[in-house]
């Protein structure tokens, strides 16, 4: 199998042509507003700016923008297609997500995204990456992740083959709090909340 190549065939194929979840309209709907809603509960305003990490050809950006027509988009994602077809247009600029600490992008962000993306990295992409998220988290983070516990359908090129245990230690280390739903705040922000509020986190 040769080198992962996030080209046009590629978005074609698993977000324009697949019958699966990730590339369907009322799921991606489903989602952002999920996020957007989970920000604006834990900052008690409405969602200002938005980080999205991986973003692809941004598919998040225009339910977001209608959402919230005033907020700022900042897009990142590592394909020449994605950024040369659609980068000035859509905000998108290259980058992936090891190089997040270093593209002068600090913040804090009201939501930062990386949907899809977590399991395709290797352990230490992930772990610098994870940290640079939490560095730039102001209100929450939508960080999508899937272990090999899971029944997974679709891309499998390059899936990481992680446990559950795994991925908790790595946002542990990262200094990032699951709140349920993929959804994550920093530490400081997870003190804030009401002890039911926080979950199962908060049981410990």
């Amino acid at each position: 199998m040769g080198a992962k190549q996030y080209d046009q065939e590629y978005f074609d194929r698993w977000y324009r042509r697949s019958s699966m979840g990730i590339g369907q309209r009322e799921f991606l709907d489903r989602k952002v507003k999920l996020a957007v809603a989970a920000a604006e509960y834990v900052l008690s305003r409405k969602v200002g700016s938005v980080l999205d990490v991986g973003c692809g050809e941004a598919p998040w950006r225009p339910l977001l923008k209608r959402m919230r027509p005033k907020l700022t988009y900042q897009g990142i994602d590592s394909s020449a297609y994605a950024v040369e077809k659609h980068g000035r247009r859509r905000g998108i600029v290259q980058g992936s997500l090891s190089e997040l600490s270093f593209m002068g992008l600090e913040g804090p962000w009201d939501l930062v995204v990386c949907s899809d993306v977590l399991h395709y990295v290797t352990a230490r992409e992930a772990r610098d990456g994870l940290r640079a998220i939490a560095e730039r988290t102001g209100g929450v983070a939508f960080v999508e992740a899937f272990t090999n516990a899971d029944a997974i359908e679709g891309d499998r090129h390059d899936f990481q083959d992680r446990t559950p245990a795994i991925y908790r230690k790595l946002f542990d280390d990262a200094g990032l709090v699951a709140i349920g739903l993929h959804l994550y705040v920093t530490r400081s922000r997870f003190a804030e909340l009401t002890v039911l509020e926080q979950g199962a986190a908060g049981r410990r």
